[in-house]
């Protein structure tokens, strides 16, 4: 797979990456996979080292352009990132990660049901009563604790399975903190924007499991599909946008539960 295939495919996860606030290694690791032959594990560390530059730097200019962005929460949870990413990767060159993929493709499953909630939408077709669940307020102020221990399981995540971490980040901020679906989007990717994934790259690539060449390539291609993501986000309303990245975390369940094992045994 040569460089321009490459750049398409980080230009397509950064488009993710702006929408849903992630760092795009849930479509690099399966392109790398199916497209150009890696290995698993080479292809999560590859995933990783390509997310590890600022390449969303557009993207949260976009976010803080609109007033989206909640700058400190940012800076917290990337402080929980920078210590724990090494965890993950060491984790996914020395542990089986089998039961970690279920609980996670299981845990993305209950806030996808809490995004799209199929039983309120239906019954509002049906023209049922229901009850509506009010809009958390605009600009909560959590303590930084919580963020800090979202941004030490996030690491942990993305340290194993070569994804930003915006998987873990979004979901917690909104169900558990209360945020809107927008602001928790632009403050994930604010707080991935930072090199947290330094230590887990090293590790990777002392492992073998690691190709800077093709990391490079494909950090070229996201940092210009951000910024497109960032934009279609800002102007959706808020409704579209949970109702989206709920149908983008089942994608994500399926293929820690069903896609990736069978790729992993290729």
């Amino acid at each position: 797979m040569n460089g321009p295939w490459l750049v398409l495919v980080g230009a397509a996860a950064g488009v993710f990456a702006g929408l849903f606030g992630i760092g795009g290694g849930i479509v690099i690791v399966p392109a790398l996979i199916l497209l150009a032959g890696f290995p698993l594990v080479k292809a999560t560390g590859t995933s990783l080292a390509a997310i590890l530059l600022p390449v969303g730097i557009l993207g949260v200019m976009a976010y803080y352009r609109a007033k989206v962005i909640d700058t400190r929460a940012s800076a917290y949870i990337a402080a929980g990132l920078l210590t724990s990413v090494a965890v993950g990767a060491w984790l996914a060159n020395a542990l089986p990660a089998d039961i970690m993929q279920k609980l996670f493709a299981l845990f993305c499953l209950y806030v996808s049901w809490n995004f799209i909630d199929p039983v309120g939408r239906y019954r509002r077709w049906r023209g049922l009563a229901v009850r509506v669940r009010p809009e958390p307020e605009t600009d909560p102020r959590p303590s930084p604790w919580p963020l800090i221990g979202i941004g030490l399981l996030a690491g942990v995540m993305a340290g194993m399975f070569g994804i930003g971490g915006g998987n873990v980040i979004v979901p917690l901020l909104t169900l558990a903190l209360h945020y809107p679906t927008k602001r928790a989007i632009a403050t994930s990717l604010g707080a991935i924007l930072f090199p947290f994934g330094i230590t887990g790259v090293l590790l990777y690539h002392r492992a073998g499991n690691l190709d800077l060449a093709a990391a490079a390539w494909i950090a070229g291609g996201l940092f210009i599909g951000t910024v497109f993501g960032a934009r279609i986000t800002i102007k959706l309303p808020g409704r579209t946008v949970k109702l989206g990245y709920g149908l983008f975390l089942v994608f994500v369940a399926a293929w820690f539960l069903v896609f990736r094992p069978l790729l992993g045994s290729r």
